[in-house]
């Protein structure tokens, strides 16, 4: 008995370990969409330099918000969200670990006016179109508080980021606030329609950041450190004269437009250096730095009743691997 109990032990000891050991050696999954901070990925994918970095590593396409659905429903260890949305997704049960700093937009999420509207002050009794209590929304809140309005002087119609461009050009709003490729849709199919207020107008007003499980930041740190170290070897490559026409080409080419086009979208995206990620995982009130960006969020998040109680930010953000590469 005590020999079969014995084996019965080893076999499951066995068991575990090989259990473990697969578990170990799945790839990391990685759920990435449309904006150029995280379609520069794209650029370590064909060039090979995870398998170089010694990390398996499998990127999945979504559209933005499926993205954060599959995250939620933990068939990704990881994924690219706004730091707004980070807060959502875990308010809602899916917590995640904002660790590191793709970005922040500078110019490509927009409040677009219909012909005519040249300035916010021009949205006084008008409709706007934006997805209410999404980052769109706070994007417009800032614009009115900057022009001494409030929410109360224009009339919000909500509207899928998505079909905002078919709706200002169909009249039924006055205004739209989107971001790329959105925005720069809405530009072309409106003749006479015009940027008013942008991103560009607020930096550190959205971040773009890639967010882990609690659980997969915790077991597979190891993992994680190669995956940034490329990230910064994609951004160097991207800011790098002799070789950013080849980043982009590979990066316009993941999402089916031309470089020159592109081109335009990265403009309206800081991506950030590693001494630039740095500066802004500082400890700070405003949109300088990922935890005041993100203290506004959650009050904007509370106050619109995205969720009810109010997240606690550290609990969000780890700088640690940043700020000690």
């Amino acid at each position: 008995m005590k020999s079969w109990l014995k084996k019965t032990i080893q076999a499951v000891l066995v068991g575990l370990l090989v259990s473990a050991s697969a578990q170990a050696a799945e790839p990391l999954k990685i759920g990435y969409s449309d904006w150029p901070g995280w379609v520069a990925w794209e650029v370590g994918i064909e060039k090979g330099w995870f398998k170089e970095e010694g990390v398996e590593v499998e990127f999945e396409w979504f559209d933005y918000v499926a993205s954060m659905d599959a995250f939620a429903a933990g068939k990704l260890d990881a994924v690219g969200m706004t730091n707004g949305d980070a807060l959502v997704t875990g308010a809602t049960g899916a917590k995640s670990v904002m660790f590191l700093l793709n970005d922040y937009s500078n110019g490509n999420d927009m409040l677009i006016g219909a012909p005519g509207i040249k300035s916010v002050k021009d949205l006084e009794g008008k409709k706007v179109g934006v997805e209410i209590g999404f980052v769109g929304h706070l994007l417009l809140l800032n614009a009115l508080e900057d022009h001494g309005m409030t929410e109360a002087d224009v009339e919000l119609v909500n509207v899928p980021t998505n079909e905002t461009p078919q709706v200002l050009a169909s009249g039924q709003v006055d205004a739209i606030v989107a971001w790329q490729p959105s925005s720069g849709q809405a530009l072309q199919l409106v003749p006479g329609s015009k940027a008013i207020y942008t991103s560009a107008d607020k930096p550190g007003l959205i971040y773009d950041v890639l967010a882990a499980s609690p659980q997969s930041w915790t077991n597979r740190r190891d993992e994680y450190k190669k995956v940034m170290k490329v990230w910064y070897r994609i951004v160097d490559y991207l800011k790098n004269a002799g070789t950013h026409d080849d980043a982009v080409e590979i990066m316009a080419s993941r999402v089916g437009i031309s470089p020159e086009e592109y081109e335009g979208f990265i403009d309206g995206t800081r991506i950030l250096t590693l001494e630039e990620a740095k500066e802004r995982m500082v400890k700070g009130d405003g949109f300088d730095s990922i935890y005041g960006s993100s203290k506004i969020s959650d009050e904007f998040n509370v106050d619109n009743e995205v969720y009810k109680e109010p997240q606690d930010i550290d609990d969000y953000i780890d700088t640690s691997m940043t700020l000690g590469m």
